[in-house]
């Protein structure tokens, strides 16, 4: 298969990344007042793990985890950036988070360059600048005052952090890589995210009464951990394994666009038209990150 189908396919599966990811938002507020943040996240990571686990059983070897340590490395940024989003949004609010998000493809391409020597070109660049001018427009619901009256407080501070080991963690993921089978090394990562997530949730974990949570909390929880983590982990080392770690973050800007039409499917309302810009050139930008070739 050419390096060009390859990068396709990478691209492919980060689009249906961003589609899974979109639908976690929306079950997750609902969720949200029925379980602590933390205990979903452990659940979510356990849930995966078994799958995953059931699924990677046939090809585990021992020499698969002579280096353990790496999972927990690639795992533990993952957790570390949601347990990060969620302390901040108990400080700030989910618009200026989501601002914050849009500095990760960025920062993706500064430690893919350090860590694997990936060179983003201009054309790149250029792309990943108007996806995130077009993700703030979305974001914001196209309200200028909104985006100039954005303050970086104690929250979107902390929030910057768990985003930057988000970032972090696409090319680390690649570097880190010793050939593994694809689903092995996607369950050793969450088997790392699900021992960071166990140890910062500990007291959350064991205060939760789970006999009395209600069935959109499981339900939720198993969307979160089937596709959300499990689906969603293995799309993403799939795609950073053909894909610069640029690209593949910059897929987190088709996000907001997907819960847009989620929503206005779902009866809770479409957007306005002075929205349909900002996610004009979120998809003119994707549409020329697919084109565009570049070392990787």
């Amino acid at each position: 298969m050419t390096d060009r189908s390859e990068a396709l396919r990478g691209h492919a599966a980060m689009f249906l990344f961003a589609a899974v990811i979109s639908v976690s938002f929306t079950l997750g507020d609902i969720a949200a007042p029925w379980i602590d943040p933390m205990a979903l996240s452990a659940l979510r990571f356990t849930i995966a793990a078994m799958l995953v686990g059931v699924a990677s059983a046939p090809h585990i070897r021992a020499v698969h985890f002579k280096q353990a340590w790496r999972y927990l490395v690639v795992g533990g940024l993952l957790a570390g950036y949601f347990i990060l989003m969620f302390e901040a949004l108990n400080i700030t609010d989910p618009v200026s988070t989501s601002a914050v998000f849009t500095l990760t493809p960025i920062m993706s391409a500064i430690f893919g360059y350090m860590l694997m020597r990936q060179i983003t070109t201009k054309l790149t660049a250029c792309a990943l600048l108007l996806a995130g001018t077009g993700a703030i427009w979305v974001i914001f619901r196209a309200d200028i005052e909104a985006i100039l009256g954005l303050r970086f407080g104690k929250g979107e501070q902390l929030f910057f952090i768990g985003c930057a080991m988000h970032a972090l963690y696409a090319p680390i993921g690649r570097k880190l890589n010793r050939g593994e089978p694809l689903l092995v090394y996607t369950f050793g990562c969450i088997c790392g995210g699900l021992i960071v997530t166990v140890l910062f949730g500990a007291r959350s974990i064991t205060h939760t009464e789970w006999p009395e949570l209600p069935a959109i909390a499981w339900i939720a929880a198993v969307y979160l951990g089937v596709c959300a983590t499990a689906g969603t982990v293995f799309l993403v080392q799939f795609a950073t394994l053909r894909l610069p770690s640029a690209k593949v973050m910059a897929y987190g800007y088709l996000v907001p666009a997907f819960v847009i039409l989620w929503e206005g499917l779902l009866g809770h309302g479409w957007i306005p038209l002075a929205v349909l810009p900002g996610v004009i050139a979120i998809l003119t930008a994707l549409i020329v990150l697919c084109s565009t070739t570049e070392p990787d």
